[in-house]
C-alpha cells in the first residue's frame, strides 16, 4: 500500500508553483490556498475517487448523472459485457409496448441448455425443429445408405452453404471481405477428394484453396488485404476441411455405419444436454460465451453419448467392442460441446444470434454443423485407432 493510498498528511501539503498547495494522487491537480493544508489539521485525507466537475453550459440532468457515476474506477469487467446506454426513464410498474425498443439479439439466451432465472422456455420454435431435423434425416439416411456418391454431394452443398452464411455475416458485421468463390470451389474439392483420394487429396485440396484465396484476393485494393485472406484461410479450415473427414469415414467398407454413428454421437450428445440442461440445468458452463449451457447439460451429453457410443460399437461397427464405444462417446460429446462454444464465441463477437433463417427452429446451417465439424475428426480419428481404417 502506497502513501497515495491514504493521502498525504497535513504537515507535509505539497506545494505548487507560486506557492500554491496541490491535491494528492488522482492523476490531476487542484490549486489550493497557500494560506494552508488542502484540509483542516487532524482530518483524514479522502481516499475515494473525486466526483468530477461538470462542464458549464450541459443539461443539468445529464450532468448529475455523470457525476452519479464518476466513481466508476474501470468498465465491464469483461469484453463481452456492455456499458448500460442512456435512454428515456419509465415510471415504476409500467409495461413494455411494441414501440419499445426491441433487446439486442447478441445478449440474449440461446436456450441451450437451460441456465437462467424463472420460468424455463425452449428457446426456439420446437415443433418447426422437429420437423427441419426429421426432414434432415431422412435426406441423409436415403442418400448414405443408397448411394455413397449422392451423400457426398449432400456434405458438398453444406459445405457451401455454411461457407456462404459465414462470409456474409463476416462481411455485414465486421466488413471483412472474404473471397467466397474460391473458397466454395475449393470447399467441394476438399470433400471430394477426401472421398476419392483419402487424407493425401484432401491436404492437397486445401492448400490450393488457401493459395487461391490468396491470388483471388489480390484483384482489390490492397486495404485490410492481411485480415481479409486470413478470415478465408480460417473459413477454408473451419468448414470444408473439418467436413472432410465425414467423406473419409464414408470411404471405408463399412463406411455409411461410421458415418451413422458419428451422426448419431453428436446428435445424442446434443439432445443429452438440451434435455437434461433444460430440466436441471443450475450452474452455468461458460457464461461469458453462452449463457444457456450448464455443467448439468455437459453431464447429460456426456452420459448419453457414452451410452449411444456403446450401442454403435457393439452393434454397427465391424470389430468394435462396447468399452470402445465409450470413449468414443465422450470424446465426441466435449468436442461437440467445444465446437458449439466455439460458434457461439464467433456470434457474439459478430454480435448476433442464428448465422442464418434457411431452418426455420434452428437458424441456419451453420448453427447445425457447429457441433457436427469439430466431432468429425475426433470420431474419425478414434475409429482408425480401434477398428482400422477399412
Amino acid at each position: 500500500m502506497n502513501d497515495s493510498s491514504w493521502g498525504a498528511p497535513p504537515s507535509t501539503g505539497l506545494r505548487g508553483p507560486g506557492g500554491q498547495g496541490t491535491s494528492p494522487g488522482y492523476g490531476w491537480e487542484v490549486p489550493t490556498s497557500s494560506a494552508g493544508p488542502a484540509h483542516e489539521v487532524g482530518e483524514a485525507a479522502q481516499t475515494r475517487p473525486m466526483p468530477t466537475v461538470p462542464q458549464a453550459g450541459g443539461d443539468s440532468g445529464e450532468a448529475a448523472d455523470r457525476d452519479r457515476g464518476a466513481a466508476r474506477l474501470s468498465g465491464p469487467l469483461f469484453r463481452d459485457e456492455r456499458e448500460p446506454q442512456p435512454g428515456p426513464r419509465q415510471p415504476a410498474g409500467r409495461r413494455p409496448t411494441p414501440s419499445d425498443p426491441a433487446p439486442d439479439p447478441a445478449s440474449a439466451d440461446d436456450g441451450a441448455s437451460g441456465a437462467g432465472q424463472g420460468k424455463k422456455s425452449a428457446g426456439r420454435n420446437l415443433r418447426a425443429a422437429i420437423g427441419v431435423g426429421i426432414g434432415l434425416g431422412v435426406i441423409i439416411l436415403a442418400s448414405l445408405f443408397i448411394y455413397k456418391p449422392v451423400f457426398v454431394g449432400v456434405v458438398a452443398v453444406a459445405v457451401v452453404v455454411g461457407l456462404w452464411e459465414l462470409t456474409s455475416r463476416l462481411t455485414e458485421r465486421k466488413d471483412i471481405r472474404v473471397p467466397l468463390v474460391p473458397l466454395a470451389v475449393g470447399g467441394v474439392a476438399m470433400v471430394v477428394a477426401g472421398y476419392v483420394r483419402g487424407a493425401q487429396g484432401a491436404v492437397v485440396a486445401v492448400a490450393l484453396t488457401a493459395l487461391a484465396v490468396l491470388v483471388w484476393r489480390m484483384t482489390e485494393p490492397p486495404d485490410n488485404y492481411l485480415r481479409d485472406v486470413t478470415a478465408g484461410v480460417f473459413a477454408a479450415f473451419y468448414v470444408p476441411f473439418l467436413a472432410t473427414f465425414v467423406a473419409l469415414m464414408l470411404d471405408t467398407d463399412d463406411g455409411p455405419w461410421r458415418v451413422l454413428t458419428f451422426l448419431l454421437l453428436t446428435v445424442v450428445s446434443d439432445t443429452g444436454a438440451y434435455a437434461v440442461g433444460w430440466r436441471f440445468g443450475k450452474h452455468p458452463l461458460a457464461p461469458r460465451i453462452s449463457p444457456g449451457k450448464t455443467r448439468e447439460g455437459l453431464l447429460g451429453a456426456v452420459t448419453f453419448a457414452m451410452a449411444a457410443g456403446a450401442l454403435c460399437m457393439q452393434f454397427l461397427i465391424d470389430d468394435g467392442i462396447w468399452w470402445q464405444g465409450l470413449l468414443i462417446g465422450l470424446a465426441a460429446a466435449v468436442s461437440a460441446t467445444l465446437g458449439d462454444l466455439g460458434e457461439s464465441m464467433i456470434k457474439r463477437d459478430l454480435g448476433i444470434k442464428d448465422m442464418g433463417k434457411l431452418l426455420p427452429g434452428h437458424g441456419g446451417i451453420m448453427d447445425r454443423l457447429d457441433s457436427l465439424l469439430p466431432t468429425a475428426p475426433v470420431v474419425w480419428l478414434l475409429l482408425v485407432i480401434f477398428v482400422g481404417g477399412g
